[in-house]
């Protein structure tokens, strides 16, 4: 037999008008300038109503994120047929990204939405480390799976995150160097 639920119903519809308004007032006025109010005022609910099932606008954005509402463009690996290079090049995407006006303020909210909900921060990881990036890494690893694949993406994904944190600028020979302390250098002569 079932269990009552508890708590307050989430309505569908609800969920989306909000989930809209959040991506469409991201994409107008950045991260900064995202407030639960304005959400709440664009999606025509209470704010009572997004607090009630995010604590913050950062879990809004990372849901946005995870339903592929926002930045999804940006989550595909290039296939050149050369494992080593796609990675490095989807990395330097990512850092071009990281850069622009709002991509500091994006990434200050995972890492927040992570931080305070243990379900987002597993939920952005699945996300991060989906099949195309496993593929590549394990072609880039000749084949390599099970626990040497998913330590090699934690430490590629950690390294990144680490350095997106420190504000440094990287290139792609930053992002090949990285690649290949990671996976190993696949061409000795490059």
């Amino acid at each position: 037999m079932a269990l009552a639920r508890t708590g307050p119903v989430r309505s569908e519809a609800a969920r989306m008008a909000i989930l809209d308004a959040a991506v469409s007032l991201f994409t107008e006025r950045g991260y900064d300038h995202l407030t639960m109010e304005g959400i709440a005022r664009r999606a025509g609910v209470g704010k009572q109503t997004i607090y009630r099932w995010w604590p913050g606008k950062g879990d809004v954005i990372a849901e946005a994120i995870l339903e592929g509402r926002l930045l999804s463009d940006r989550r595909d690996l290039p296939d050149t047929g050369d494992a080593r290079t796609d990675l490095a090049a989807w990395l330097s995407e990512l850092f071009t990204l990281r850069a622009s006006p709002d991509g500091e303020g994006l990434l200050r909210s995972l890492v927040a939405a992570a931080a305070g909900s243990a379900e987002t921060g597993r939920r952005l990881r699945t996300e991060i480390l989906a099949a195309p990036l496993m593929e590549r890494l394990s072609q880039a690893l000749g084949g390599a799976s099970g626990p040497q694949l998913h330590a090699a993406a934690d430490a590629l994904v950690g390294a990144v995150i680490l350095r997106a944190l420190s504000r440094e600028e990287f290139d792609v020979a930053d992002m090949l160097l990285l690649v290949d302390t990671v996976v190993g250098r696949s061409d000795p002569s490059s």
